[in-house]
């Protein structure tokens, strides 16, 4: 699936990426693992160059500036913020793009039951993209809640709780928004604890899938933590494509702010990566 914005990193199947190695020359591209070194020690894709997540930012301008940049991980959280973070800083004239399901999905893996958010239309009308921002936060917060709850023992529990908290607070503001037009409308707690949150393919709830996940101690907390940055990245899209279809400076500069504060809970999930390895 190709972005609608061409400076828009571009999400490469499995297939799609062997196409481009096999028809491009290698001075074209650079392949890039941002995994960590003892991940990439254990198997990677033949070619690629380490440049782990925590280390990039600090990294980044010694990228080639005129090649493409091509992205993975383990399962397509990290490389997603890696791309993003590429294409913010504009440090190749070339495209950017990202695996999407990372080296597993590349050796024909995949995480059982692995959630997936669900894509927005982007004609969707302003009022009901605003519902359906309400509907995003509701979902990241049960996700948060979900390990904060169940999976304390992973390391990353102080992390989820400060997002859950800011999944909240995020709702609250685009409820200010949308409650605006409306002669009457539900409080926002008792409109909150109504939201659905079914921010996954078909029809399951987060917390009925999250359930099902592997809890292999070796890559639960780094799964937890990919998951996560897809959430954070879906936000992230929707709130700068709402920013570019608001005509009004206020409502505009609301969602940039808020497309802002995801890039920000991407960087925190970036570290959270340190705990993983430390839990």
């Amino acid at each position: 699936m190709q972005n609608t914005n061409s400076d828009d990193p571009v999400n490469l199947t499995p297939d799609a990426l062997q196409q481009y190695i096999d028809s491009h020359a290698e001075k074209d591209y650079l392949l890039i693992d941002v995994r960590q070194p003892q991940e990439y020690g254990l198997g990677h894709i033949p070619g690629s160059r380490l440049m782990p997540l925590l280390e990039f930012e600090a990294n980044l301008y010694d990228l080639p500036n005129d090649r493409d940049l091509l992205f993975y991980c383990r399962n397509g959280g990290r490389s997603l913020a890696a791309s993003m973070l590429a294409a913010e800083a504009e440090v190749s004239t070339a495209r950017i793009y990202h695996l999407d399901g990372g080296i597993m999905a590349w050796y024909g893996k995949t995480l059982t039951d692995f959630p997936r958010v669900q894509v927005f239309n982007r004609k969707t009308e302003p009022a009901e993209m605003l519902y359906m921002g309400m509907e995003l936060e509701k979902g990241a917060w049960r996700f948060y809640q979900h390990v904060v709850t169940h999976l304390a023992e992973q390391g990353v529990t102080g992390i989820f709780e400060k997002l859950a908290a800011a999944e909240t607070a995020h709702a609250r503001t685009i409820y200010k928004i949308w409650q605006s037009d409306r002669a009457e409308v539900p409080p926002f707690d008792q409109l909150f604890e109504k939201l659905h949150g079914d921010i996954i393919e078909g029809g399951q709830t987060l917390a009925e899938v999250l359930t099902r996940l592997p809890m292999n101690a070796d890559t639960i907390c780094v799964d937890l933590v990919e998951l996560a940055l897809h959430i954070e990245y879906t936000a992230f899209d929707l709130y700068r494509v709402m920013a570019e279809q608001n005509e009004d400076p206020a409502l505009k500069s609301t969602f940039l702010a808020l497309a802002q504060a995801e890039k920000g809970h991407m960087r925190m999930l970036i570290q959270a990566v340190t705990h993983c390895e430390n839990a």
